[in-house]
């Protein structure tokens, strides 16, 4: 617990999550004696229960994936391949570990003073830490960060036991593969776990409220994921209607009595049950009673310079709301960052140009806005949209489901979204989120060069496609 001879900061920062860290280090950066607080190992959710994790298992299925179609190429593997899922959470956590410890000797390299415990705000400046052992220590600080994150959170009247109903939490602990699951819930979370337990072999059934799954992303993406989905045998259900008491809990599975809106309800039985209904901001037991920030449907209010109402007290991440993506929060708290270092004409926190990505198979990326969101403020549109099955790198690589979608204002050329599902999506984002960080115009982002054969060429033809001159569709 012992920070050093002096328990004075210019910044503290609470909760070392990637957004805790990411604000941390660039503090040091600009000059600044900082500390960072947890009680938990560094890298928060996203490294240790998210993000990372999740990812490497979604790795493993695409692997086997590519070994089950690795006669497609030429190439034959005697007999079957078989999952040994032992290995693939041996390697999920060996992953996580390698990263883990890369941070720990980043916090070494930027000078930040690493304060283990249980965190807690007293007032805008202080911050109370217990330790394991009980023991507390104040520290002070000019400016205070919170970045206390998010956690899980369930439907009412479902109540996860960690064996037949399940967080992604628990699924990230496991080291065994269930035969078959149901999936509440179809957001970036719920999607991810669909695609992944079906690649490892097992059935899957995947239940949402809303009439589209993935429903924050551009109505023909959720349609074409949906289509994807169906094709590989994954069951989807839509405007799923159920009563929490039907969902029953034994030794040999799960019961749920679940049925479309307006439509009949049967029973369906599975393994376990995956709750990924969304997360809840870490706003309790933090000290915000002790300042004057304000907490709005369960998260704290910030301005675009990620200040609460509280004088030198900010807050970042998860416990904002906004996206809850871990980029994102890192972002936020390299803008709080350079404002509390005094920097002049810091840009204010922009959702709209924050890219969001979704590792489900096909992949989703996009960045901007929806075509429905752009209707909806009366935005006069003109689009491009063409399918990876017109760039050569997609053939090549056995994988051209989906497309490249940009959005562009039909007065002005503003580029106003991108939205692309297919292989490699999450990658190939970043294209977009530079252009639209740049201002450039889908013409502009066409008229680059994109390297033949990649996948990016769909980005640009796609570009070039709005206005009627895309060359390879």
């Amino acid at each position: 617990m012992a920070v050093g001879s002096s328990n004075s900061f210019d910044l503290i920062v609470l909760g070392a999550g990637t957004g805790g860290y990411a604000a941390a280090f660039r503090a040091s950066q600009l000059g600044l004696r900082v500390a960072l607080v947890d009680e938990g190992k560094i890298g928060g959710t996203c490294l240790h229960r998210g993000c990372i994790p999740t990812k490497a298992l979604l790795e493993s299925a695409a692997v086997a994936q590519r070994v089950a179609h690795a006669a497609d190429f030429g190439v034959n593997v005697p007999g079957e391949a078989a999952i040994d899922y032992a290995k693939v959470a041996q390697r999920r956590d060996a992953v996580v570990n390698r990263m883990w410890k890369g941070l720990g000797s980043l916090v070494k390299k930027y000078n930040v003073t690493w304060v283990e415990g249980r965190g807690r705000l007293d007032g805008a400046h202080k911050v109370r830490v217990k330790g394991a052992d009980g023991a507390e220590v104040v520290l002070e600080a000019t400016d205070v960060i919170l970045a206390t994150g998010s956690r899980v959170k369930s439907l009412p009247g479902i109540t996860p036991d960690g064996v037949r109903i399940v967080t992604s939490d628990d699924v990230l602990r496991m080291a065994t593969l269930p035969r078959s699951v149901i999936v509440v819930g179809a957001g970036a979370v719920g999607v991810e776990f669909a695609s992944f337990y079906h690649d490892m072999g097992a059935t899957v059934t995947l239940l949402e409220y809303l009439p589209a799954i993935v429903p924050l992303e551009d109505a023909d993406v959720s349609r074409e994921l949906e289509r994807s989905f169906t094709r590989r045998g994954i069951r989807v259900m839509t405007s799923a209607r159920f009563d929490a008491a039907s969902v029953v809990a034994g030794d040999d599975g799960v019961r749920i009595t679940v049925g479309p809106d307006g439509g009949t309800a049967g029973e369906m039985a599975a393994e376990m049950l995956l709750v990924a209904t969304g997360r809840a901001a870490n706003v309790e037991d933090v000290g915000l009673e002790t300042t004057a920030a304000e907490v709005d449907r369960g998260v704290v209010k910030v301005d675009g310079h990620m200040r609460t109402r509280e004088s030198h007290l900010y807050a970042i991440g998860d416990v904002v709301g906004g996206l809850q993506l871990a980029h994102t929060a890192a972002h936020e708290g390299i803008i709080a960052a350079h404002v509390i270092a005094g920097e002049q004409d810091v840009h204010p926190m922009d959702y709209v140009r924050q890219p969001r990505a979704t590792y489900c198979r096909p992949e989703i990326a996009s960045v901007g806005l929806t075509q429905q969101q752009c209707e909806a403020q009366g935005l006069p549109v003109k689009i491009g949209k063409v399918p990876f099955q017109a760039v050569g790198k997609a053939i090549i690589g056995g994988e051209y489901e989906g497309f490249a979608k940009v959005i562009g204002h039909a007065e002005t050329d503003q580029t106003l979204g991108v939205h692309i599902i297919g292989p490699h999506a999450t990658d190939l984002i970043a294209e977009a989120s530079v252009s639209l960080s740049l201002e450039a115009t889908p013409w502009e982002i066409g008229a680059a060069t994109h390297a033949h054969p990649t996948l990016s060429e769909v980005l640009g033809e796609a570009a070039m496609a709005v206005d009627g001159r895309s060359i390879n569709f």
